[in-house]
């Protein structure tokens, strides 16, 4: 079996279970609740099928909207991400991504974070967006986009930092 596989599948239940079990459960100040699953989506591979990673996008997101009762929210913005990651790789590291020789050990962390941040930052306003549905809350969806964006990015940051096999 492709190595590749096995971390991505391992990846995807360990995410699904801290996402469902830990993260959802928590509540800071009463409305900020870490989306980490979403470093899922800047840890697939760069060169991997594209219809089989939105695929793979859209089902990590039913999986966590099955256990969070969230009506398809988490899916619809995972499913946005994957859509759009190819034009915010492009934005972050230009041309470069689009050679076979591309790697993330090849860029700054600087342009990791950006990428992770822009990732975050879609996912955020996809999700709470819908979640609200109305714009006449637009000041709560900022608040709520600024305040878990904060969060998710810190921790998916930490996460990255800690489970990547990057040498720096």
């Amino acid at each position: 079996m492709n190595n590749s596989l096995i971390i991505n599948g391992f990846r995807f239940i360990l995410l699904v279970l801290t996402q469902v079990l830990i993260f959802n459960t928590l509540n800071f100040l009463g409305f900020i609740n870490p989306l980490v699953y979403v470093i899922f989506l800047y840890w697939y591979p760069i060169k991997g099928n594209r219809a089989v990673f939105m695929l793979t996008a859209f089902f990590l997101g039913f999986v966590i909207d099955i256990f969070s009762d969230s009506m398809a929210l988490h899916a619809i913005a995972s499913l946005t991400v994957a859509y759009i990651r190819p034009v915010i790789m492009r934005f972050c590291f230009g041309v470069n991504y689009e050679f076979q020789n591309f790697s993330f050990k090849n860029t700054t962390k600087v342009q990791r974070i950006t990428f992770l941040g822009l990732l975050v930052l879609i996912h955020q306003v996809v999700f709470f967006s819908l979640e609200i549905l109305s714009i006449s809350h637009f000041l709560l969806i900022l608040k709520k986009v600024f305040a878990t964006g904060v969060v998710t990015l810190i921790l998916c940051t930490l996460f990255s930092s800690l489970f990547s096999p990057q040498s720096e």
